[in-house]
């Protein structure tokens, strides 16, 4: 009995992922990154050298991790407040938008051309916010809705949006992710 179940499994195993790949290559077709950050008025700012022992991103085989990028004004001053108390979430969606503004720039400088993104796989929003706040996820609706912006279907992501006491700084908001590349 325990060998026809693993035969089973294996089995379905493989049908699944040969089905993955086939779905992948009809559900996400090739998009250009450069025109959607133009026609969103986006030009991608330069990072400052991270002020502590981090570095912005690691890449380890077809996966790229950011370090958590927090919500910072165009002008580079930083975007902060605490949701639920002297922010909207309205301004905690902007936020959410300009970290993910800031995530883009830190995956241009690892991977020279964001061509190479192959998938936006999973995200960690964090929001800076009271305890009687429970709108974390529409806050970083503002960070998702700009990733399938740029990316299309490969910006579609899983993510997890959580509320925080403080954040460094004061930031509203702050968040990290993985990506999948093409090598």
């Amino acid at each position: 009995m325990f060998l026809c179940l693993l035969a089973f499994f294996a089995c379905n195993t493989s049908n699944s992922s040969n089905s993955n790949k086939i779905q992948e290559k009809d559900v996400l077709p090739k998009i250009d990154v450069e025109a959607n950050l133009k026609s969103l008025n986006i030009t991608l700012p330069k990072l400052n050298k991270p002020l502590a022992n981090y570095v912005h991103t690691v890449r380890t085989g077809n996966l790229v991790f950011t370090a958590g990028k927090g919500s910072a004004n165009p002008d580079g001053s930083l975007y902060t407040g605490k949701l639920g108390d002297d922010l909207t979430i309205e301004q905690g969606q902007e936020a959410a938008r300009l970290a993910g503004i800031r995530l883009l720039a830190a995956l241009q400088a690892e991977l020279g051309d964001l061509k190479k993104v192959k998938r936006i796989v999973k995200v960690l929003g964090m929001v800076n916010a009271t305890p009687e706040f429970t709108e974390h996820s529409q806050v970083i609706n503002g960070f998702s809705d700009l990733m399938v912006a740029v990316f299309g279907e490969r910006g579609k992501h899983a993510r997890s949006a959580v509320g925080m006491s403080s954040l460094p700084k004061n930031l509203a908001v702050e968040i990290e992710m993985i990506v999948e590349v093409y090598e």
